[in-house]
């Protein structure tokens, strides 16, 4: 079973652009009006709308620290918080927000995981 969340939002080409280009993201199907977009084994669909749907949180997780410093460098002034570990949920992280406004975090777990991949 798998599954795919989406989200509309009323630039449609622009957020791929910004999904594909500087997260690195791919496009893993299109659809009329629709993009399915794939990172590992999460799947976003951005649906063309009238308004954006921007009370979400969209979570990267990366295997290292070095590669979440990697994402913080390369969205530069999108980023909305500094690199912090966060002692409760055992993860280092930060904000940033996409071209529709739409918070997203980048992180790795500071601890063991069961396999994901």
């Amino acid at each position: 079973m798998a599954g795919i969340v989406f989200l509309r939002t009323s630039e449609l080409e622009r957020i791929v652009r910004f999904y594909t280009e500087e997260i690195g993201m791919e496009l893993w199907l299109e659809q009329p009006g629709i993009r399915i977009l794939r990172h590992e084994n999460l799947l976003v669909g951005f649906q063309d709308g009238v308004s954006s749907d921007t009370d979400s949180l969209i979570t990267f997780f990366y295997a290292t620290r070095e590669e979440v410093d990697r994402m913080y460098l390369q969205l530069g002034d999108r980023a909305t918080t500094e690199l912090c570990e966060n002692d409760r949920f055992r993860i280092y992280n930060f904000y940033a927000t996409d071209p529709d406004g739409r918070r997203i975090e980048f992180q790795c777990f500071l601890h063991e995981l069961p396999p994901w991949r």
